[in-house]
């Protein structure tokens, strides 16, 4: 009855010392395995949407026409930009819808060298990161952008007409998404800090002022340059830090009751 307790404990150990005196050789191959099969699954899903790339490109320009006046339209100032920029939106889209699977890759090549309670605690970090990050992006698809765009349309005089460059609109929002995606992964940065020991809550509290106007400051300079961008950017980021400070609260205080 003894050893079937500690068994478990006896195979996590080994299984622990094996990955330690594996060589890195044999580290590489397996990371080289999971590479080839999320960048397989990149290129299915690419040439799968290419057909319909066009039309994603007119979804994402959606925003942009609507607030265009009645005589202007968007341009392309590059012969090749026409099929480079629905190219480019493509590869961004294939990327995305792949991302869980990078994730589950990625969490399969380390989920070995994790302890039973790491793991646990893994597992709804991952899940809650792609879906904070999934959140980010439909946001600023949904909301920032479109705010953005009326902003600077609006302030545009009367002798100018708008016409955006199809390459560089999908620039500016791919850069748009990319930073309230990753800004939407602050509840998980918070919990991980957390949870390894770097900061208290206690600590985070204190030094919420601190942190409130490192928000704005980081804003400041990750946006376009508008108070507009600014604050519907460094506002969720305040929430998001509040929402991983409630949630690190939670957890201390399983971690008191525990001990």
């Amino acid at each position: 009855m003894k050893s079937s307790n500690l068994s478990p404990v006896v195979t996590q150990d080994s299984e622990q010392l094996l990955l330690e005196e594996m060589p890195i050789t044999k580290h590489l191959i397996i990371l080289r395995g999971h590479l080839f099969k999320i960048v397989g699954l990149i290129l299915i899903l690419f040439f799968c949407l290419l057909p319909f790339a066009n039309h994603s490109y007119q979804m994402l320009s959606e925003p942009l026409r609507a607030q265009l006046p009645v005589s202007s339209s968007m341009i392309a100032t590059d012969v090749t930009a026409t099929f480079m920029a629905p190219f480019k939106l493509n590869f961004f889209v294939a990327l995305m819808l792949a991302m869980p699977f990078i994730i589950y890759q990625l969490w399969a090549f380390v989920k070995p060298a994790l302890y039973e309670k790491e793991k646990s605690l893994a597992t709804p970090l991952l899940i809650g990161s792609i879906a904070l990050f999934y959140a980010g992006v439909a946001f600023a698809y949904f909301i920032a952008l479109p705010s953005i765009l009326h902003f600077f349309i609006s302030v545009s005089p009367d002798t100018v007409a708008p016409m955006t460059d199809i390459n560089s609109y999908l620039s500016f929002c791919l850069k748009l998404f990319l930073v309230f995606g990753l800004t939407f992964e602050i509840p998980i940065v918070t919990l991980i800090l957390i949870l390894i020991g770097v900061v208290s809550t206690q600590q985070l509290v204190e030094k919420r002022k601190f942190i409130i106007v490192g928000c704005f400051f980081v804003a400041m300079f990750v946006t376009p340059p508008d108070a507009l961008s600014m604050i519907m950017l460094a506002i969720p980021m305040w929430l998001l830090f509040e929402i991983g400070l409630f949630f690190g609260k939670l957890i201390e205080k399983k971690r008191a009751a525990e001990a």
